[in-house]
């Protein structure tokens, strides 16, 4: 009786009746939104972290949980159209619509999600996808977007598919530089150019330091300096740019540095010059065997002691430089697998360079400026055991004392 009086009172007012089921379905809607995130998706979250597999950790990201819990009360609306007569299609519309959008930011979610877990391994230090996940996001995004506007407008996708052929010069253009990154981004990763954390200089962008970021559209290098510079991707291929992966794999750094000798203090050594030579541990043997070589070569050919000019003879600065050679050989802290030599340069202004060229054993930079400062520490503090003299703009204290032997000669 009482069950037939409300039966009829909601006849009599269907309004009241549809907006009675409007509440009952969102309240329906956010209890299914509750369950599945309070407990589905924590019972799914139970059963991904005990499984053995890495792959299923995506469905572990929260973005991608929070977002599957919307699914449930979408689904309900749509089902619930029925319910609604007048409002039917537009209700059927819109939860279709927002089931497209929210598969479409799940799939978006996703790849974002198997980039992050891609990154997490080995494997992405030689071959970064995250261009070509950018790339696939944004053509998802593309046909999702068409076909919501062909849902909308009531028109086939093809409709606006067949429309493309004519908007080329136009997609062209706002696509352009999306287009280059992606061509680069396939250049740079299937010809590993550059990966995340080498260390690249590119002269043109004043980058100087190591790769954090490799993206569709930018590439991030943080410089020694702390700052960062943001180099378009398809820029990077088409400047020429430095990288030193090569210097770290091999595990030695190169010292390249010449240090001027004044040509002037250039001479044969004497009997007292190589007498005190041999007092030097690294190079005695070789003022042994070479006085032997040089003696047997002057007596083959005629030439005694009172020649100076066709016998041959040492030089102070050739023996320097073997001094160096055995400097650097017997040094712990030079790789001696790598190319190790000490050779002059072309002379000129600044006096005869003498060069030299190792590589260290580490390619640590605070380690590599110490090695490299420690090696030319000892060579300019022994060159004067040479008799050698190093070339060096005039100061203050040469002009005082230049000027000081003036006064005193007047």
């Amino acid at each position: 009786m009482n069950f037939e009086f409300y039966h009829r009172w909601l006849a009599l007012y269907p309004l009241i009746t549809q907006l009675i089921a409007a509440v009952a379905i969102l309240l329906i809607a956010y209890l299914a939104y509750f369950i599945t995130r309070r407990y589905i998706l924590h019972l799914l979250q139970t059963l991904v972290l005990k499984s053995r597999f890495t792959w299923d950790d995506l469905l572990l990201d929260p973005v991608i949980m929070r977002r599957l819990a919307y699914a449930l009360p979408v689904i309900i609306f749509y089902n619930s159209a029925v319910l609604f007569p007048g409002i039917e299609s537009i209700i059927k519309q819109t939860a279709y619509l927002g089931l497209l959008i929210l598969a479409l930011i799940l799939a978006g979610s996703f790849l974002t999600a198997l980039n992050n877990l891609y990154e997490s391994s080995q494997l992405s230090k030689g071959r970064p996808i995250k261009g070509v996940i950018q790339i696939t996001k944004l053509f998802l995004y593309i046909v999702g977007a068409v076909i919501i506007i062909s849902i909308l407008l009531g028109k086939s996708p093809w409709y606006f598919v067949s429309g493309i052929g004519a908007m080329t010069a136009v997609i062209l253009l706002i696509f352009r530089d999306t287009i280059l990154s992606f061509v680069a981004s396939l250049q740079i990763s299937s010809n590993d150019l550059v990966r995340v954390n080498d260390w690249i200089e590119v002269p043109a962008f004043g980058a100087d330091g190591d790769v954090t970021d490799i993206a569709l559209h930018t590439i991030k290098v943080q410089n020694w300096d702390k700052t960062i510079t943001i180099i378009p991707t398809h820029k990077l291929i088409d400047v020429s740019f430095k990288n030193w992966r090569g210097m770290q794999m091999t595990g030695g750094r190169r010292i390249k540095r010449s240090i001027y000798i004044d040509q002037t203090s250039i001479k044969f050594c004497t009997d007292d010059m190589l007498s005190t030579f041999s007092n030097f541990k690294l190079i005695r043997q070789y003022i042994a065997d070479k006085k032997t070589e040089i003696d047997a070569y002057n007596a083959q050919r005629g030439f005694d002691g009172k020649d100076k000019i066709n016998a041959r003879r040492m030089t102070n600065v050739g023996t320097f430089r073997i001094y160096v050679e055995s400097y650097l050989k017997q040094n712990d802290k030079i790789h001696q697998g790598l190319t190790a030599m000490v050779r002059q340069l072309p002379p000129g202004p600044e006096g005869l360079p003498l060069e030299v060229y190792v590589f260290t054993n580490t390619t640590d930079w605070i380690a590599y400026e110490r090695i490299q400062a420690d090696i030319f520490d000892h060579l300019l503090s022994v060159i004067p055991h040479f008799e050698l003299q190093i070339v060096q703009n005039p100061s203050g204290s040469d002009f005082r004392a230049l000027l000081g032997n003036i006064e005193v000669n007047v």
